[in-house]
């Protein structure tokens, strides 16, 4: 469908990990192929990550929220709970950031993803989330945590959840469904940055370990995969997650385990088809990820994360995936599980979000 006019739409991805980033790429693809113009705003490996895919596109920097997560699990709310201040200063700021910078740019229309403060009383702006129920592993703060997030998505235009509204197809389960939504919830289907399995069939290697998320356990994760890996007698690849990192990271061993700080969005996608397993956080753009190209994986959510871990336990209950824990992770153990593991990947349209973003962009 084209349009011959064109509007300018900022887009702006959460810095929590690289998953906000990675499935803002489809909907980019989309508002640029209905003919809009778009600007990329966030830092670092947000920036790398979007700017790799869209080297074309202008990009603005935007501090992002800069959350560092606890190296022990029972720690995990009292870290995020420390630094509540530094982010409640951070919507501020880029609440007051967008207004100039909408006058700057004549901007027609904002999408954040899951950036609480990119609201704008004059413009359409959509809020991206797949969590209606946040888990906190409190009920009390689960309801006051719900409260509030309502509350930031109720001052925007829409809020697009990436899921499917029918519980079967769901793959976030109650994260995303709540009886309680706003009234400008809705489901746009899945979000995937990768194309299906039709790019290879060959399967070059045993193992593609990808790496995500916020420090410390995206290391500490890494150095137990590291020693494991390295133990493998046959192919493997591990995918650091690291986009800004320079220093290159040499295997030891026999030469069987490939290191790559990071792979573009294309090479990333063969990687992962050419694995017989993925090894990956439970992250929900993971996840749509997997989900798409429909391969089979090894999902470790990261310890406190109760999101991840909420994940993990109803993509092995769903028999989508099979997940295990970090503490003690035997990675032979855990393929030898998996190979038993009555697994079937969910086949849904990952292609609904398109009519949803042209209706969007037709309206404005």
């Amino acid at each position: 469908m084209a349009f011959f006019y064109q509007k300018t739409i900022l887009i702006a991805p959460l810095d929590w990990g690289l998953g906000h980033a990675a499935r803002c790429i489809p909907i980019i693809k989309e508002l640029q192929s209905v003919n809009c113009k778009v600007i990329i705003a966030g830092e670092k490996a947000t920036l790398k990550i979007l700017s790799e895919a869209f080297p074309a596109l202008q990009t603005i920097h935007l501090r992002g929220y800069r959350v560092h997560y606890s190296p022990k699990k029972s720690l995990f709310a009292l870290y995020l709970l420390i630094q509540s201040p530094k982010i409640l200063l951070a919507i501020y700021k880029e609440h007051q950031w967008l207004k100039k910078v909408v006058k700057k740019y004549t901007v027609d229309a904002v999408i954040s993803d899951n950036r609480f403060g990119l609201y704008h009383t004059s413009l359409p702006c959509v809020y991206i989330t797949h969590q209606l129920n946040i888990k906190t592993g409190n009920r009390f703060l689960n309801k006051l945590v719900q409260k509030l997030h309502f509350s930031t998505i109720k001052k925007f235009t829409h809020c697009w959840v990436p899921d499917f509204e029918n519980a079967n197809n769901s793959m976030a389960g109650i994260l995303s469904h709540a009886d309680n939504a706003p009234f400008n919830v809705s489901y746009i289907g899945g979000l995937s940055r990768f194309k299906g399995n039709s790019i290879t069939t060959d399967k070059l290697y045993s193992i593609v370990a990808v790496l995500s998320g916020p420090e410390p356990q995206r290391t500490i994760f890494e150095n137990i995969l590291l020693v494991q890996l390295q133990q493998f007698k046959t192919k493997s690849l591990l995918v650091r997650g690291l986009p800004n990192e320079i220093n290159i990271l040499a295997p030891l061993g026999k030469g069987n385990l490939e290191i790559k700080n990071h792979l573009n969005m294309h090479d990333l996608n063969e990687a992962m088809l050419q694995a017989e397993w993925v090894i990956a956080r439970s992250g929900y753009t993971t996840v749509m990820d997997l989900v798409k190209i429909q391969q089979r994986a090894i999902l470790i959510p990261t310890p406190g994360q109760t999101e991840q871990e909420y994940l993990a336990d109803y993509l092995t209950q769903k028999k989508f995936f099979f997940t295990a824990s970090q503490q003690q992770f035997d990675l032979a153990a855990a393929v030898k599980e998996a190979l038993i593991f009555p697994s079937g990947i969910v086949t849904v349209n990952m292609d609904l979000y398109k009519q949803v973003l042209a209706d969007f962009v037709h309206l404005l």
